[in-house]
């Protein structure tokens, strides 16, 4: 859907933001044969909530559907739950594809390896994300019988299935994602945390390396422990755990991967051992699976219940009595992309219930999010939200019957004699689904108070929390060079005009410690089955050893896994240490000249690249980025129809870039420099404003290199599909303007 006229969004009279309906027109509302809107949002909401009523007649062919159809519509419509993105786009229509979460089993064979690639790409055209552990194929350099050669690794393998994803764009409604895990104690451990580094691969994969409990206790006693090969089940030799452990941190703090999950704590609340261990997780870590498990998620917002300061917990029940009914009957009315999948599913019939909106609450009920009272609610919602979902799972196996896998599970005894569904809760990522709702993201506090939004013609609106704006109206405190004033800054607490209690109330993630974020997290995770996925932001200035002590606090806090983000990061050439006396000077290596000055290194005879057509207010300018062995190189841009000046400025432009390039400049500076520069002629390409042609040279560059670009000071990474800015929440990046989400 282009974003020309603000007439194209669709009609409806649901109070739904014109960021949702953006979002509802680009990805989940039916098109027509020319890509045309051709369904209202209402019209959605009634497909998706007669499509799962539906699934009661499996139970009694007299059942009222029409009434079950009437109450989830209400739930959804008045936003007080949503189920995951594949659901509300697929129910009711021919693909019928309703999860979002799927675990591949990896063996050690080209079989097994090329059979994933295929499932994976079913998986992906249906709308849904995978995972995988690639723990069990043999290192790199070990032998094969077969072929008397030796073994490439793991990592090259997740080459293959990064190229499979990105071949394939989920029919143009959702991107493929991956989660690719290897095990701490694998002999590759250490080119796998490293992998992500370079920028022009596994863009499709989120990594995370499974740390084990021996391991994190070598790393706390500073002793070694053993790498394992999986071939043979042999030490391979012994490493020092805090040697590994530095260099996931190191990586993380550079470009905040690779991230970690606790395997064996993920495996000891494993619902149903007997039918194998947990090697995997979902592409945002929160929904560890069996192989060939899916799991469908939904989540409540709990903005929506809180009346007159206080928790309307009645409401919220039936909430959660309704979400449980509705997630299990997806299972049942899901069309799902394999067989194995479906058989596994329906063993285990495992559902996801979550929230969203958990800022919004707490600023409703006066409570500042980096608090101990924050603490104590997220505490109480979530341990009540899960003891309801566990009521309404058994009283819907009074009727229906216990999952298959029942007997040798967990819940295998008499006080739990009734259980649906092996898991019922799950904390994960809301992205898109939380614009629709008009709620803050997941767990995470707000991203910004007040920020700069970009509508279909190209003018800028302000727009802030409505709980903000009414305070400082009642004060008689708002005004629009206020608010102008707040949204250069997105954060409240160096602003003198606001009054300080609004100041501990409305506090954004960077007001958020990371303790403070860890604890949060950490007190919904004491109350959730599978995991919780939430992004732990730091300050650009926080150092190794910041993010070192928060892995230890997440560990000794029991969560099952960790995402961090430090603003001002992103994938570079992480800088390989030995010891200290032989670290090298710098990180970017370049050629020095006479007297030592800097000097560009030669350009090589073939470099590669890409060129993307861009369209500026002068016309189509197509840019060419090209790199060497070493990293970017060079760049060349011309203009479709231009001459003269225009020519003549481009190319002094494209030079400049290309030496700079050459010289070891790093593309943020040089993205930084160029990013925002405006010209008299504005255009708008898929969604996004470009300001000028060299705005536009560095919106090409960012993507490119898949860097931040920087606003006022700020970074942020930008959307490649809009160019607006990139939110880290729920460990995943999500856009607010189009919708586009790196893994949601």
């Amino acid at each position: 859907m282009k974003k020309d006229s603000i007439n194209e969004l669709p009609q409806t009279n649901l109070p739904l933001t014109d960021n949702a309906l953006i979002v509802l027109a680009k990805r989940y509302l039916k098109k027509d044969k020319q890509g045309r809107v051709a369904e209202k949002p209402e019209e959605m909401f009634e497909r998706v909530a007669g499509a799962i009523a539906e699934a009661d007649l499996l139970y009694d062919k007299g059942a009222d559907i029409e009434s079950l159809k009437e109450k989830f519509y209400e739930l959804m419509t008045t936003f007080k739950f949503m189920p995951n993105s594949p659901t509300l786009m697929n129910a009711g229509r021919e693909l019928g594809q309703l999860s979002a979460c799927f675990v591949l089993p990896i063996e050690d064979s080209i079989e097994s390896i090329f059979e994933a690639v295929k499932h994976t790409a079913m998986i992906h055209k249906s709308g849904g994300g995978t995972g995988f552990s690639f723990s069990r194929i043999r290192p790199e350099g070990d032998r094969v019988k077969t072929t008397h050669g030796v073994a490439s690794g793991p990592i090259s393998f997740m080459t293959i299935f990064d190229v499979a994803t990105e071949t394939i764009k989920q029919g143009g409604t959702r991107r493929g994602a991956n989660m690719g895990i290897l095990r701490v104690d694998h002999p590759d451990i250490e080119k796998f945390i490293t992998a992500k580094t370079q920028t022009d691969r596994l863009n499709n994969f989120n990594i995370s390396v499974a740390l084990t409990e021996k391991f994190m206790e070598a790393v706390e006693k500073g002793g070694d422990y053993s790498l394992i090969n999986p071939r043979t089940g042999e030490e391979v030799k012994k490493i020092s755990a805090s040697y590994i452990f530095d260099k996931i941190v190191a990586s993380a703090w550079a470009s905040g991967e690779p991230g970690i999950v606790f395997l064996d704590r993920i495996n000891r609340s494993n619902p149903t051992p007997h039918l194998g261990d947990i090697e995997s997780t979902n592409p945002c870590g929160e929904q560890p699976l069996l192989p060939y498990e899916s799991c469908n998620l939904g989540s409540i917002n709990l903005g929506r219940f809180v009346n007159n300061g206080e928790i309307d917990y009645e409401d919220l029940k039936e909430t959660v009595w309704y979400a449980v009914h509705f997630l299990d009957n997806v299972i049942d009315v899901n069309k799902f992309p394999i067989k194995k999948i479906e058989e596994m599913t329906k063993r285990t019939r495992k559902i996801g219930l979550g929230v969203m909106g958990f800022a919004d609450m707490l600023i409703k009920l006066g409570i500042p999010y980096n608090s101990k009272e924050a603490v104590q609610v997220a505490e109480e919602v979530m341990d009540f939200i899960d003891r309801e979902s566990k009521e309404a799972s058994a009283e819907l196996a009074k009727i229906r019957g216990n999952f298959p896998a029942y007997k040798g599970s967990i819940y295998d005894n008499p006080e739990t004699p009734y259980m649906r569904n092996a898991t019922t809760t799950t904390i994960a990522p809301t992205g898109t689904i939380s614009i629709i709702a008009g709620a803050s993201s997941g767990i995470e506090p707000l991203f910004a108070v007040s920020f700069i939004r970009r509508v279909l013609d190209g003018t800028e609106l302000i727009e802030a929390h409505p709980e903000f704006v009414n305070a400082l109206k009642e004060r008689g405190l708002y005004s629009h060079e206020l608010m102008e004033k707040i949204a250069g800054s997105g954060s409240l607490q160096d602003i003198d005009e606001v009054p300080e209690d609004l100041k501990k109330i409305f506090v954004t993630s960077m007001d958020v410690s990371p303790r403070e974020h860890i604890e949060i997290q950490a007190a919904f995770q004491r109350h959730t089955d599978n995991a919780v996925s939430k992004t732990i932001n730091f300050p650009e200035k926080a150092t190794e050893e910041d993010i070192r002590t928060a892995y230890i606090l997440a560990w000794k806090e029991g969560l099952k896994g960790l995402t961090i983000y430090r603003y001002g990061s992103r994938p570079v050439q992480v800088l390989q240490l030995k010891k200290k006396e032989e670290k090298e000077k710098v990180s970017h290596p370049h050629v020095h000249g006479p007297n030592g000055k800097i000097a560009p290194r030669p350009r090589p005879t073939v470099t590669r690249g890409v060129t993307q057509r861009v369209k500026t207010g002068c016309g189509n300018l197509y840019v060419t980025v090209n790199w060497d062995d070493r990293d970017m190189c060079e760049v060349f841009a011309q203009m479709g129809k231009a001459g003269g000046c225009a020519a003549c400025q481009m190319e002094a432009e494209s030079r400049l870039i290309s030496l700079a390039l050459r010289s070891g400049i790093r593309v943020q500076a040089i993205v930084k420099q160029l990013a925002g520069i405006r010209c008299p002629s504005p255009s708008w390409q898929e969604g996004g404003q470009i300001l000028s042609c060299p705005d536009a040279m560095a919106k090409v560059l960012a993507k490119a290199a898949n860097v931040e670009i920087i606003k006022d000071d700020k970074q942020y990474r930008s959307c490649p599909e809009c160019g607006a800015v990139l939110e880290p929440e729920g460990g995943c990046f999500v856009c607010h303007s189009c919708g586009f989400s790196k893994c949601d």
